[in-house]
């Protein structure tokens, strides 16, 4: 047996099959073994696909065969399982390391798309600035910002992360932005900000 892993992304979407524990003891058993893993792991792929909807590019990783009769034979099976499909299917030759690049035309929003809806943290992207990029963008923000910041000193609201790092690694960074601008700089933590957000006030 196996399992799949799919990844839903907004470009295309990556199946990836994988074996289970037992592969079979020697060489024959160990192809055969694969043989069977994949062609169970496109019965769930063909599944899988009308289930959640998936459409769009789609990319199958499937466990790599030595013969090409066995990846002639899954894909085969594939086609046969995907012509029950009423959404219109193209489907590729398998290559030699596995892989299956087939689009799957879209008739609604994917069960995923429907079920979720984007990261308010990331927008959706999986990524976040790291802790150094948002401090060096404050103190970016403070030298194009100080002229029209009334006051003697800045105030920089931000997260806690960041001030900790502003308070510690670029505490240097931060008195030289005093000395430059002769203002002292004020660190306030705030443990209701997003890691990437941050403000600068004036003060007194």
């Amino acid at each position: 047996g196996g399992y799949l892993i799919i990844d839903q992304a907004e470009a295309l979407t990556a199946i990836d099959v994988n074996t289970g524990r037992y592969v079979g003891k020697g060489s024959k058993d160990l192809e055969e073994t694969i043989l069977q893993t994949n062609l169970e792991a496109v019965e769930e792929i063909a599944y899988q696909l009308r289930f959640r909807n998936i459409g769009g590019l789609i990319i199958l990783d499937l466990i790599d065969m030595d013969r090409a009769k066995n990846r002639e034979k899954v894909r085969r099976h594939l086609e046969s399982l995907l012509a029950k499909d009423k959404a219109k299917t193209t489907l590729n030759r398998i290559s030699d390391l596995g892989l299956i690049e087939m689009t799957r035309k879209r008739t609604r929003e994917s069960l995923g798309r429907l079920l979720h809806e984007p990261c308010f943290y990331c927008d959706g992207t999986g990524q976040l600035m790291s802790r150094e990029t948002v401090a060096y963008e404050i103190l970016r923000q403070i030298r194009r910002e100080q002229g029209d910041l009334k006051g003697w000193s800045i105030r920089v609201n931000a997260h806690p992360a960041i001030i900790d790092l502003l308070k510690t690694e670029e505490k240097e960074a931060v008195a030289e932005a005093e000395r430059m601008f002769a203002r002292r700089i004020e660190l306030k933590a705030c443990t209701d900000y997003h890691i990437e957000q941050f403000d600068l006030q004036g003060g007194s």
